[in-house]
Formats: C-alpha cells, sequence, structure tokens
C-alpha cells in the first residue's frame, strides 16, 4: 500500500545532496566509555550492551571493516550498485580520550573508498571546543555528531545510568552548532519511569534547540544488562508497538520540518533482544506508523513550522 510522505528521512536527504543512494557503514574502533573504564562506573548504562551498539567487528583495522560491509553490500540486490558511503563511529563513546587519538580515527577514515562522510556516536560529555574543531575541519560534505540525548529529564538519566544530565547535552549541541558541526540528537521512548508525555516534553525540548537530526528508539531489553535484571524482576515493561507507534506520530507533529528523520527505531542485533518481541518487526512498525499517519493527516512539523500544509504531499512510500 502507498503512502504519503509525512516526514524527513536521511536518505531522501542524502539523496537530494549526493544524487543517489549513500549508505551507512557501521565501524567499531575500539573506544571506551566513561561509564565503563570506572571514571564514571564500570557497569555502563542499564540499556547498554556488551558491544556498545557496535556491528560485533571491534578489533579489526577500519579498512578490513570497511571493506567487510561493501563486500556484503555488493552481494545485496538492493545495495550493489551503492557507492557512495557514510562511516559510522557507533559503538561505545568515540570522542572519549585524548583529541589526538580521534584525529587518528578521522585520519584513518579519510583513506577509506567511497567515503563521502563521517558520523560520530558519543556522549554529551565527552565534547569540547578541541575536539570541535577537529571535527569541523574534516573535509567531507557529511559530517555528524551523533549525541546520545536520551531524555531532558535528570531523574531518568540517573535512573539509567547515564552519569550526565540534560544540561551537558544542551551544552554540547549549543557547543557543534557554534562550530558548525551538524548534530543528530538519539532519543528514547519508553524509559523506565517516563510517561508518554515526558518523552513529548524531551521532543518539544529538542526542537527549540539548533539541531540538525533526530533518531528515535523505543527502549528494548537487551541480554546481560541491568535492565534485563529489571526485566525479570518486574520492575520494567516495554510498551506496546501500537502505543509507540501513536507516540512517535505525536512527537513528528512537534519537529521542525527540516530536522533530518536518522532513526524512527530501533534495530536489535541477531540474539541480543530479550523483549518486546515486536522491536524485531522494523517494517511492520514504520509501515504502522506512515499508515497512522496517514489516517489522521499528521506529518513533521505540522505543529511546528509548516501547520498548513505537507512539504512532502507530492511523494509516496510503500
Amino acid at each position: 500500500m502507498k503512502h504519503s510522505v509525512r516526514y524527513h528521512t536521511l536518505d531522501a536527504w542524502l539523496r537530494s545532496r549526493h544524487g543517489e543512494k549513500v549508505q551507512k557503514i557501521p565501524l567499531d574502533a575500539g573506544s571506551s566509555c566513561p561509564n565503563r573504564d570506572g571514571t564514571l562506573g564500570v557497569t555502563g548504562c542499564t540499556f547498554c550492551n556488551a558491544i556498545g551498539s557496535g556491528s560485533g567487528l571491534g578489533g579489526r583495522p577500519l579498512a578490513e571493516q570497511w571493506e567487510y560491509w561493501r563486500t556484503r553490500f555488493a552481494a545485496s540486490d538492493r545495495l550493489k550498485h551503492t557507492h557512495l558511503f557514510l562511516g559510522y563511529l557507533q559503538a561505545f563513546t568515540n570522542t572519549y580520550g585524548p583529541a589526538r587519538r580521534l584525529a587518528r580515527l578521522l585520519d584513518e577514515l579519510a583513506a577509506l573508498p567511497g567515503l563521502v562522510g563521517v558520523c560520530v556516536g558519543t556522549r554529551p560529555d565527552c565534547v569540547d571546543e578541541e575536539k570541535m574543531a577537529l571535527l569541523a575541519a574534516c573535509p567531507w560534505p557529511e559530517l555528524w555528531l551523533e549525541l546520545g540525548v536520551q531524555s531532558r529529564h535528570d531523574a531518568t538519566l540517573t535512573r539509567i545510568r547515564r552519569g550526565h544530565d540534560a544540561a551537558a547535552s544542551e551544552r554540547a549541541i549549543r557547543l557543534a552548532a557554534a562550530y558548525g558541526v551538524k548534530v543528530c540528537a538519539h532519543l528514547m521512548a519508553g524509559l523506565p519511569g517516563e510517561t508518554d508525555e515526558d518523552f513529548l516534553d524531551t521532543v518539544r525540548w529538542m526542537a527549540g534547540l539548533p539541531i540538525d537530526g533526530v533518531k528515535l528508539h523505543g527502549l528494548y531489553v537487551c541480554r546481560n544488562t541491568p535492565l534485563e535484571e529489571e526485566w525479570k524482576a518486574g520492575l520494567y515493561r516495554p510498551g506496546s508497538q501500537d502505543g509507540y507507534v501513536e507516540l512517535v506520530a505525536r512527537a513528528l507533529t512537534l519537529l521542525p520540518s527540516g530536522v533530518v528523520i536518522h532513526r524512527l527505531t530501533g534495530d536489535p542485533a541477531p540474539g541480543e533482544l530479550t523483549a518486546p518481541d515486536w522491536a524485531l518487526q522494523k517494517g511492520q512498525t514504520i509501515r504502522k506508523l506512515d499508515a497512522l499517519l496517514d489516517s489522521r493527516d499528521w506529518w513533521q512539523g505540522k505543529q511546528a513550522d509548516a501547520p498548513n500544509r505537507n512539504p512532502w504531499e507530492k511523494k509516496t512510500t510503500g
């Protein structure tokens, strides 16, 4: 079934800038995290798995990881003609440590074939002016700081053991904006102790800050995490798929139409999911979201900067 396009996807944004498909490649640079090395803690955030959302290729050189993914894409009917890529430093906190380490990583990335940009995953408390200047000096047309914000509510951040407060997120976003570095803010729905309105309050807060993109992610329970222990003890229960779809639809209306949507649902690695089962149904979640937006005639920005007209009304998907 065809649906109207009602939000500003990263894929469409990249195609508009490069004239063809641009594919992300996840990279594990062997980074650490202050929430795991003893600086702030040793167990990490309550939801974080042992590989820090990495690809499982940690320990291999970045060039080897790059070729692994390019070979896989070349064997895929959908991606075999893709020639342009974003390198995504995904696992753990990639700006943690001395600035010279970040500079070395960026130099390694510069040699990768087909690279048109880099996404750097990190925490709000692990960026400073020296590192931001390094990022701002990168020569690629695409450079994103992927920032784990999660929530604006300090009580929630404490409960999930983030080790930073909401003010740290706002400082990092404003610092990136001052250096001209694009920010993709990661926000989680369904965090322990939060209501739907708490999540929407976080979205409203982000909408008022100089961000360029967002990733929305329903919290799911990974194996061998503190959150799994809470789940087993009956202290945490994930929401339903339909409830998540409703919440994301409402969130999209609050975001300015120019904010690029990098992701609308999580993507558990094989074998890591404990609950909920629907977290594996990524395609179904997106189809339900598109159908709901159509049925209500909602779109990204309807309660922000585009109240009267869907900016993408002539496009369809599905």
